[in-house]
């Protein structure tokens, strides 16, 4: 995970999404484990050492169908090959790896758990690439070097920070002031969230971005209703 309180690059941190039986936050989330460090530093260092030990990479959070829809949103856009991508908790790197195999050469992956980012560089070594560069950061505290990504990709750490014990409203707000400033002007976030509705989505990042498509995800029907338990939106910052 790569925020004061996320969820890996990979995905679902939001299974807990809304309100159940605790007490819910002003906007309606259960705080929750999945939103802290503890949480994450426990599972990554869990799979690095079963990584170690079998060579199982681990979880594909919201699935390839997930990765690959982003990368085909990149190739119908033509991104550049050579397009700077940051990857925001990024967890076992695994999207970055796919991101690398289709040809993208200017692919960093940040994750404030020390042991996602060596999973993250173990996995990388195996499949033999070398041209992604790999930081620990917390995206709620950036370091000054950290800018001007053509390209910001969320797959699920804007979820755990909904989920954050610890007044994650305000951590939401930071984040978004994080985005605006790796982000380049003109620049695309792509982000899937399975907390999040569309119309939600536009709220948050309403400042400084606005929306440019919709990604299509599964859709389920219960009841007589039909929903879509992932949105997956690109904004662009403005």
């Amino acid at each position: 995970m790569s925020a004061g309180a996320d969820g890996s690059g990979g995905g679902g941190a939001g299974t807990e999404a809304r309100v159940g039986g605790d007490s819910p936050g002003a906007d309606g989330f259960v705080p929750s484990a999945l939103g802290t460090r503890e949480h994450w530093d426990a599972v990554y260092e869990r799979e690095l050492k079963t990584f170690q030990e079998y060579g199982d990479t681990g979880e594909i959070w919201f699935g390839e169908e997930s990765m690959n829809r982003l990368i085909r949103w990149m190739q119908k856009h033509k991104i550049p090959l050579d397009a700077s991508v940051l990857d925001i908790g990024t967890g076992n790197g695994v999207f970055l790896v796919e991101l690398a195999k289709f040809g993208f050469s200017n692919v960093t992956g940040i994750d404030y758990s020390p042991s996602a980012i060596q999973l993250s560089g173990s996995i990388i070594e195996k499949e033999g690439l070398s041209n992604i560069k790999l930081k620990v950061e917390d995206f709620l505290n950036l370091s000054t070097k950290l800018s001007g990504f053509h390209i910001c990709i969320d797959k699920g750490t804007f979820d755990a920070i909904s989920l954050n014990p610890d007044n994650a409203i305000e951590k939401r707000k930071q984040y978004v002031k994080s985005l605006s400033r790796v982000l380049k002007v003109k620049g695309f976030f792509l982000i899937t969230s399975c907390n999040w509705t569309k119309e939600e989505l536009l709220n948050e990042f309403s400042e400084g971005f606005e929306l440019f498509e919709e990604l299509p995800t599964p859709k389920f029907s219960f009841g007589g209703r039909s929903g879509n338990s992932v949105a997956a939106l690109v904004f662009q910052k403005t």
